[in-house]
């Protein structure tokens, strides 16, 4: 019997545990994350050319953070990554956590950048972001097929200046021109357990 971390994967989380060979399990996890650590080495070192070898021509990348995006081939993934790097032209990615199962690699990372050109609405600010990002990734014949990716934005917004918006400041209670609050939720943090 050959048991490993990388091949427990729902089966402990449902309570149970099977024994049983795994070396051909083991072998397509890790050619899987050699893979998506190529990838995401391709992305930081800007090696587009590599992306040709290392993403499949019809890739998906899935996003409920860019619900405006859509990306369905390798030249949209592409052209992607040179917009966003026109926003934040030093972003990295720097991999927390990896996990992988057959064709499918699971990643906790970093995007690490700072803010130099327009984001959107939002104009540059200069600063920088660490943003902590989930992904879970399909391997497709050595090649990454499909993306699902997610992050907060609100909390991207908080780091470059953006959230909270100043429409949306605390306003006294003791000024004029403070707005009706029914629900008592306008103040600062120190009259808010008045």
């Amino acid at each position: 019997m050959n048991l490993s971390w990388g091949n427990l994967g729902l089966v402990v989380a449902c309570g149970v545990v099977a024994c049983g060979p795994t070396d051909e399990l083991d072998v397509r996890s890790g050619e899987s994350e050699g893979v998506v650590r190529e990838f995401i080495r391709a992305i930081n070192d800007r090696d587009w050319t590599a992306l040709d070898t290392i993403v499949a021509e019809d890739l998906v990348r899935h996003s409920a953070s860019t619900p405006g995006i859509v990306v369905t081939n390798r030249d949209a993934f592409i052209r992607f990554l040179r917009t966003d790097l026109e926003s934040v032209p030093d972003a990295k990615q720097e991999v927390d956590m990896m996990f992988a199962s057959k064709d499918m690699v699971a990643v906790r990372a970093r995007y690490l950048g700072t803010q130099t050109g327009q984001l959107g609405p939002f104009p540059p600010s200069g600063k920088s972001i660490d943003l902590p990002f989930v992904g879970l990734l399909r391997i497709a014949e050595r090649q990454i097929a499909e993306i699902w990716v997610e992050w907060n934005n609100l909390e991207m917004l908080t780091q470059i200046g953006y959230f909270p918006p100043p429409s949306m400041e605390p306003v006294s209670e003791d000024t004029e021109d403070a707005p009706d609050d029914p629900l008592g939720l306008v103040g600062t943090a120190e009259n808010s357990n008045e």
